[in-house]
């Protein structure tokens, strides 16, 4: 194990139904590079990925969105998924972690459809950022500059648009956490 992040903290917020490489693609990543990884959901107990279209693993949940404490993270990631992106925009304790976390200036980091939480929120406003390509016009019409490229960093949030795209992803996620 490398252990340049070691000491660091990173939260994913998912719910049912996200995109299951979305999470263990950087998961991995990160607890190589010596991080402390949370799962965080709207509920206690598990939370299921999927495969696509398929349902797949059952993942321990650490703590709820409500009763997390932000300051303990250095970092949040959103994985995608059409269902979990589409439920977890909606959840008022997700909405609050996110918008908490980026008034902090911390790294803010997200995959695909997990950008819906974003636009939900009001942090896509003069952001240049990437996402799965069907969302283009949800960035667009909620002020973001929607670029179709790998990863985009812009200040502290890193966006990427698919699961082909997480090595580059996971690059400057742990470039941003080793600051």
């Amino acid at each position: 194990m490398n252990a340049q992040l070691s000491g660091k903290r990173v939260a994913f917020l998912v719910t049912d139904g996200f995109e299951q490489i979305e999470l263990t693609g950087p998961r991995e990543a990160l607890e190589k590079t010596g991080a402390v990884v949370d799962i965080l959901s709207d509920k206690e107990g598990t939370v299921r990925g999927w495969n696509h279209d398929k349902p797949a693993d059952e993942f321990a949940v650490d703590a709820t969105f409500d009763s997390a404490h932000l300051d303990l993270y250095d970092a949040i990631v959103l994985p995608g998924g059409v269902q979990n992106s589409d439920t977890i925009r909606l959840i008022p304790g997700a909405q609050k972690l996110v918008k908490s976390h980026d008034s902090a200036n911390k790294p803010l980091a997200v995959i695909c459809h997990g950008a819906w939480l974003l636009v939900s929120t009001g942090l896509v406003q003069g952001k240049r950022m990437t996402s799965y390509k069907t969302l283009q016009d949800d960035i667009r019409n909620a002020g973001g500059d929607w670029v179709d490229e790998e990863v985009v960093v812009d200040g502290n949030l890193i966006t990427s648009r698919q699961p082909d795209d997480i090595p580059a992803f996971n690059e400057q996620l742990i470039k941003m956490l080793v600051g």
